[in-house]
């Protein structure tokens, strides 16, 4: 039955702060065996009702598996806050034949599930449900169906756990002795690229006024100009010698209505571009203002710049829906190139002057954890929410620590919740960008910022650990 649906792999989730503990410990144990044993799980999957509901049907001491890597209580877990840059941990499905596992036809405690250790038992499960991409793409009769488990006794050791090995932690002969990595370090190098997609809002309010270095011009342009000279600094940053490497896969994508490409000129339609086909194909050059670094400090000149993207707020709504799917499809087939590698992960640069609309806050929240649920070998993908704006008197709230700064706001908490929780390496930058010298752990967002907070938080969104060597 396995190989006539094509199942060669059973996924568990967790959030990547728990892998040391697993690698730690030999194994994936239940929440239950952990308590028992004295385990500290830094971040609990479930919640106390889960557990409640484990203990009631005696399932407390079973390690749970499923068909998927796209479970709704993933996203579930990552909305309430529980889990925050969630991990797919690959299972061998030997696991299966073992002894004492159940297997259940939908989540094992909900009411009516079938639950039990027989071939008859397995057969319950709705397979063609279970191979399908998404939740949301199932009949809704059937989509309890895709929760189907399968419920390992007690633990399952590492050497089960096909992909622990993938996360950059040493696994050494005794695991007691284990040395963690820390996630968000790998260095970029041709052969570990990272990538880089900026979403920008190009619905009708784009088209109010602002200021950029003392230029009156609408958001739509000034937003176009940031982008644009972000895109030429990480292209510059590749020229090494004469020779301009592929250290990362940039795109640009506009949506108002819809989501398309934004790249112009002959590019147009293009998904991600190399820094070689970039520096190659520019669109058009203007002359624009620039703060350039002299030694009589910082000053504002005219300069010739490259652009490859245009100034739009031709659209009537404003549909971040779209948008993200359009990342998370671009994102899926380069994450399939680069799965057996230490890249440092792609970031998601996402500006707009508006809130949301033709999505409800579930459906939207879903696509943004289905981007930030997305990772490599060395972390999750983070998401920037920058809500751009050309007020000048309203409070500003940039990569705030913690989700009392924006309370008074119902759109910055919305934003809060949508955008990652940053490493603590980005604190440096934050710093130096923005003066603000907390320690703990910023969320990747902004909130009515002008041109100048949008720039620094471009700056701090693009880091620049390209590796000397390579």
């Amino acid at each position: 039955m396995l190989d006539r649906h094509g199942i060669t792999k059973l996924y568990h989730f967790t959030d990547r702060d728990n892998l040391s503990a697993i690698i730690n410990n030999g194994g994936m144990y239940s929440w239950a065996d952990c308590k028992e044993k004295g385990i500290s799980i830094p971040k609990p999957g479930g919640g106390q009702l889960s557990r409640e509901l484990d203990c009631r049907d005696g399932l407390q001491h079973y390690v749970r598996l499923s068909f998927t890597t796209q479970h709704p209580m993933m996203f579930v877990a990552m909305q309430d806050g529980r889990i925050s840059n969630p991990v797919i941990l690959e299972i061998d499905p030997e696991v299966i034949y073992w002894e004492d596992t159940l297997y259940a036809d939908m989540n094992a405690t909900r009411t009516g599930a079938n639950k039990g250790g027989s071939f008859e038992d397995f057969k319950m499960i709705h397979f063609e449900t279970v191979t399908k991409g998404k939740y949301f793409n199932i009949e809704e009769d059937e989509q309890p169906y895709y929760q189907a488990e399968v419920l390992v006794k007690n633990y399952i050791p590492l050497q089960f756990i096909r992909n622990i090995g993938n996360f950059g932690i040493p696994i050494p002969a005794q695991p007691k002795m284990l040395q963690a990595k820390i996630p968000y370090t790998a260095q970029i190098t041709r052969n570990t690229p990272t990538a880089f997609i900026f979403l920008v809002d190009h619905s009708v309010s784009m088209s109010k006024k602002t200021m950029l270095y003392g230029e009156e011009m609408t958001m739509a342009e000034a937003a176009a100009r940031i982008v644009n000279n972000q895109i030429n600094e990480l292209v510059l940053r590749c020229v090494k010698m004469g020779d301009t490497r592929h250290y990362y896969d940039i795109a640009v994508v506009g949506y108002a209505e819809g989501a398309y490409s934004g790249w112009q000129g002959e590019l147009e339609g293009r998904g991600f571009l190399s820094p070689e086909e970039l520096k190659n194909h520019p669109f058009t050059k203007i002359v624009t203002r620039k703060e350039i670094r002299t030694r009589k400090g910082v000053q504002i000149k005219e300069t010739e710049q490259v652009q490859w993207v245009s100034a739009r707020d031709d659209g009537h709504w404003t549909h971040y829906h779209d948008a993200f799917d359009y990342a998370i499809n671009l994102l899926s087939d380069w994450m399939i190139d680069h799965h057996e590698k230490d890249c440092y992960p792609p970031t998601v640069i996402h500006i707009t002057d508006g809130e949301f609309n033709h999505a409800s806050k579930e459906e939207v929240m879903q696509r943004a954890n289905e981007l930030k649920a997305m990772f490599t070998n060395d972390g999750n993908v983070l998401l920037f929410n920058i809500h751009f704006t050309a007020l000048q008197n309203s409070k500003t709230v940039a990569c705030p620590i913690d989700k009392s700064e924006v309370e008074d706001n119902a759109y910055a908490k919305c934003l809060f919740e949508m955008s990652s929780l940053l490493p603590e390496r980005y604190n440096d930058d934050i710093a130096r960008c923005l003066n603000d010298e907390r320690p703990g752990r910023h969320v990747a967002m902004g909130v009515n910022a002008d041109a100048t907070t949008l720039i620094k938080l471009m700056d701090i969104g693009t880091p620049t650990n390209i590796s000397k060597n390579q």
